[in-house]
């Protein structure tokens, strides 16, 4: 297979530190035309970019992901911002995420801050004009709120609503990806969403490290395995896994503005 586009990965995390080189080097043996490495921490967002620097075929966004927003409320100052808009001029800075909110653990920052860090995000990228990327874990209506609130371009990344809710993303514009969930057994709910959503709103991601597809589930998860969940998204959709992946390409290609890419 080719002409693979992962549109969200984690290359800067420490489960690569050992063969992160040697890993990447190979995407292109293994179908893999395009990598978006996405930021989601102050750290993350800096070595996104180094990356995007060493790799041609490597893109990069920057964000501040709910996980961190308690730490950046601290600060009591609006200069996070400034910096993300200054990283985002890098050429190859493609889009601010990820952002959004996480209900999921009670003890994370308080829901509030969350809100307020995200919304700050939203409303940059709205005076920038970038496409998002936005993570929702057990947060759909707050996250369905802000986002009708501000209507930005982007994706709804490693989805894990209900048909109805991948459809009030649709009607929002956005597109929509899916990680190796989309290939576990119990996975009902995201067979039944990636069945209603247009071919042509659909991305592929790893989310690396994390989310690896069976037979790998539990294992570290790399972009050499996306083939996996092009071929059950294909199934899903009733086309052939190349023709997935074309489709898929060219959508990252469109949501991300890479027009150096595009056919």
């Amino acid at each position: 297979m080719q002409n693979i586009f992962d549109s969200h990965a984690h290359y800067d995390d420490p489960r690569f530190d050992e063969d992160r080189d040697t890993l990447l080097s190979s995407m292109a043996s293994h179908g893999v035309r395009a990598i978006m490495n996405v930021g989601n921490t102050t750290h993350a967002n800096l070595a996104g970019i180094e990356l995007a620097k060493k790799y041609p075929f490597v893109y990069c966004s920057i964000g501040i992901h709910p996980d961190q927003s308690a730490e950046i409320a601290a600060q009591n100052s609006r200069e996070y911002l400034d910096v993300i808009a200054q990283q985002l001029s890098y050429e190859k800075a493609m889009a601010l995420g990820e952002i959004g909110l996480d209900y999921y653990y009670d003890d994370d920052a308080p829901r509030d801050i969350q809100k307020k860090i995200f919304e700050e995000q939203l409303a940059l990228a709205k005076d920038l004009d970038v496409p998002v990327i936005i993570h929702n874990r057990d947060a759909h209506q707050d996250t369905l709120d802000l986002l009708k609130k501000y209507r930005p371009k982007g994706i709804m990344h490693c989805f894990s609503g209900s048909a109805e809710v991948a459809k009030e993303v649709l009607r929002l514009g956005m597109y929509i990806g899916f990680t190796g969930v989309i290939t576990f057994k119990n996975a009902r709910r995201a067979v039944e969403a990636a069945a209603e959503i247009p071919l042509d709103r659909l991305l592929v991601e790893t989310d690396c490290p994390y989310m690896a597809p069976e037979p790998f589930r539990g294992k570290r998860c790399d972009s050499t395995m996306l083939t996996r969940m092009i071929e059950k998204l294909a199934e899903i959709k009733g086309v052939n896994p190349q023709q997935f992946a074309d489709q898929t390409f060219q959508n990252a290609c469109e949501v991300y503005r890479i027009s150096s890419l595009m056919k």
